[in-house]
């Protein structure tokens, strides 16, 4: 277990702080509050950890592996999704203080297209947030020419996102490529929702770079179970 490198900023300076201030506390032996001083280093610094050996559980070029740590909280088609350009159906992951704030890339491809947009911070919990809130979509380009969408959600304490995937990034299933700081929302975005076969249902939980959310299929190759 790492801490990643997207959040040194941060956790250096609670390891200064936190540091600073066991280092009085000890000199004044209040030796609980070392402990408290302790306990909120290892709380803090753990939104920053970086899990190693992560593997995804497929090797197939058309399935989908979740790009975030947490919980399946809808599975929605839409008529159109402006950043792959037609229907597409919405994988959406909600992610607690809890877990793992990474983000990963669901398949091979190449990364063609970035889009910020500003918003609000509210819930991530609440349905509106994945509407209104700030994000980011990271659009990858398969082999096969597909358009793959990844929307990084920002919530009420989340209020940094970290997109470190330039256009033109080849991008490798499972690599990290970012993280949103202190809780959020990540969706999986994915063409042709009439032929996509969804693996989850609402209320799963989810390994980022490792569990199957979706598989793509050829065109009218199946329907879908969500």
């Amino acid at each position: 277990m790492l801490l990643t490198r997207y959040g040194f900023r941060e956790w250096g300076l609670i390891t200064l702080v936190c540091g600073a201030a066991a280092g009085v506390l000890a000199w004044t032996q209040v030796w609980w509050g070392v402990a408290v001083a302790a306990f909120a280093w290892l709380a803090l610094v753990a939104f920053f950890r970086d899990p190693l050996g992560r593997r995804p559980a497929t090797g197939a070029a058309n399935d989908m592996v979740s790009p975030a740590d947490g919980r399946v909280s809808a599975v929605i088609d839409l008529d159109h999704h402006e950043d792959i350009g037609g229907p597409a159906k919405v994988v959406r992951i909600f992610l607690s203080v809890l877990d793992v704030h990474l983000n990963r890339f669901p398949c091979d491809g190449m990364v063609t297209a970035l889009v910020h947009r500003p918003g609000r911070y509210l819930d991530a919990r609440t349905a509106e947030s994945a509407k209104v809130n700030e994000s980011n979509v990271l659009v990858l380009q398969t082999a096969g020419g597909e358009r793959i969408g990844i929307r990084q959600i920002s919530g009420a304490i989340a209020r940094r996102i970290v997109c470190r995937a330039p256009v033109g990034t080849h991008a490798r299933r499972g690599e990290r490529y970012g993280m949103i700081k202190f809780g959020s929302t990540t969706e999986l975005i994915l063409p042709r929702p009439t032929d996509v076969t969804v693996h989850v249902k609402v209320g799963d939980r989810v390994t980022g770079g490792v569990t199957i959310l979706a598989t793509l299929g050829a065109p009218g190759a199946a329907r879908s179970v969500s």
